[in-house]
């Protein structure tokens, strides 16, 4: 029944609210992707009658927890509250689960989310010409194509790296493993400083498979990503409060208001608990890097 309230729905927005095909589009969008929610979060589906104040509020904090910022969840809410008013005047409810759900206070911006021309400024501001600047390139990539901790980025290996398919093994909170595809910029500027840089600086035997070296052949220090992070943000002329978690936050954002899936980047992030053995039978590794291929920004700026 979801598919033909959809359905419906959109045709309300056409005939009886004209609004403009961009904003039904996007209306759409938000309730499909509560609908998901519900499909991933729940073993049955329940029916548009029995969506309860709860469902919203959870939905809500799930897409928070992704890293979705205030300003596009309010839009959301606008959407949901749109489709059950809908529902209220056709009398398929009697209750509308949005009423007394509140828009999040959009003036909580800590860490801010960087829009797509923003993250290319940042890049853009990197020298290329230093060591620094090419391992530096390399980090940001990985950080915004697979939507990395920065702690997880500090400790990733060489030995965790699988570029020929295209994935990066990565140890999350609580020593939990999950595999994150990679993008072909990632491993491009990566391979880069692996081949001109890496390769010719002196190594601590300690930090002999870490992918990422400071000057001394030592394991970089988050605080240090921190620095780096922020120097670049004043060198790219951007005031936002940003830190190497904003990365983390536009990976998702990005996704989300792509379209993609959000059990896929859900499973990217390491918020379900996914241990070695269980990423081979949860969603299929081509499936996860097909989302990268289809929503992520970076894949479709050439």
């Amino acid at each position: 029944m979801w598919q033909i309230y959809l359905k419906n729905f959109k045709n309300y927005l056409t005939l009886e609210r004209s609004l403009s095909e961009n904003s039904i589009e996007a209306y759409w969008h938000d309730v499909a992707k509560f609908w998901e929610y519900l499909e991933i979060s729940l073993p049955e589906l329940p029916a548009v009658e029995e969506i309860t104040d709860k469902h919203i509020f959870d939905f809500f904090l799930f897409i928070d927890e992704l890293g979705l910022e205030a300003t596009s969840q309010a839009r959301m809410l606008s959407g949901l509250k749109a489709f059950f008013k809908y529902l209220s005047i056709e009398d398929v409810i009697k209750v509308d689960p949005t009423a007394l759900i509140s828009a999040p206070k959009t003036g909580r911006k800590l860490p801010s989310t960087l829009s797509f021309p923003e993250i290319i400024r940042l890049f853009d501001a990197i020298d290329l010409s230093t060591p620094e600047g090419t391992r530096n390139r390399a980090m940001l990539e990985i950080l915004y194509s697979s939507g990395l901790r920065v702690s997880e980025l500090i400790d990733l290996k060489l030995s965790e790296c699988y570029f020929d398919i295209g994935f990066l093994r990565v140890r999350g909170k609580g020593d939990k493993v999950r595999l994150v595809p990679i993008g072909k910029d990632a491993m491009h500027y990566t391979t880069i400083y692996l081949e001109e840089i890496r390769k010719y600086q002196p190594i601590h035997n300690d930090f002999s498979d870490h992918l990422f070296l400071n000057r001394r052949g030592k394991q970089l220090t988050r605080v240090m990503v921190f620095l780096i992070i922020k120097d670049l943000a004043l060198s790219a002329g951007i005031q936002k409060n940003i830190s190497p978690h904003t990365f983390r936050h536009s990976f998702a954002t990005h996704l989300i208001e792509g379209g993609a899936d959000l059990r896929a980047i859900q499973e990217m992030l390491g918020h379900a608990s996914i241990t070695t053995t269980e990423i081979y039978t949860h969603l299929d590794r081509e499936y996860l890097k097909q989302t990268i291929v289809d929503f992520h920004p970076r894949s479709k700026r050439r």
